[in-house]
């Protein structure tokens, strides 16, 4: 089967209005447009099948059969895209439960960074340019006593050394419980 223009065009129809619906934040759209989304690839993955008799051997000849391997992966992407609609639409039931609406609310970084881009300022973390002649990592945060430290089991408000064999420190050990 050779795939003609209508076709084409209703993959990229599926496509685009999927990505778009994907990419707003009601989660019901969100939800429209992963099934959209969803519908395209299962169109494009059969347009890409050979077109023909059902596959079934023995009643058909060989050159005449449909390719069985589109389909079962499409069968495949039917049920992918159902458990992601079941699990949207909880998520959604329960946003609406909870909150009165099913809209995504911006986190604190968003926040954060939606002021430092209506001030045009970039954070420190964004100036740094990772060099090997600048000295410590910057993704390690020095304690009270170096960068490696371990609370001292003797002295529950300081730190301790860090181990002598190089290894990173241990976390914080929980008390109580079976060890």
């Amino acid at each position: 089967m050779i795939p003609n223009l209508v076709q084409a065009l209703a993959v990229g129809v599926l496509f685009g209005a999927g990505v778009t619906l994907l990419l707003e934040r009601s989660l019901t759209r969100v939800l429209l447009g992963v099934i959209m989304l969803g519908n395209g690839v299962n169109l494009l993955i059969l347009l890409g099948g050979r077109s023909g008799d059902p596959p079934i051997v023995g009643v058909v000849p060989e050159a005449a059969m449909s390719d069985p391997l589109p389909q079962a992966m499409v069968l495949t992407a039917i049920v992918i895209t159902l458990g992601i609609t079941a699990f949207l639409l909880a998520v959604a039931y329960r946003s609406w439960q909870l909150f009165g609406h099913d809209e995504v609310q911006d986190d604190l970084e968003d926040q954060r960074i939606m002021v430092l881009a209506e001030r045009d300022e970039v954070t420190g973390a964004d100036e740094r340019v990772a060099d090997a002649d600048d000295g410590p990592d910057p993704e390690q945060v020095p304690g009270p006593a170096g960068p490696f430290t371990r609370p001292d089991p003797a002295n529950p408000g300081g730190t301790g050394p860090a181990p002598a064999d190089g290894r990173p420190p241990a976390g914080p050990r929980r008390s109580g419980g079976a060890r």
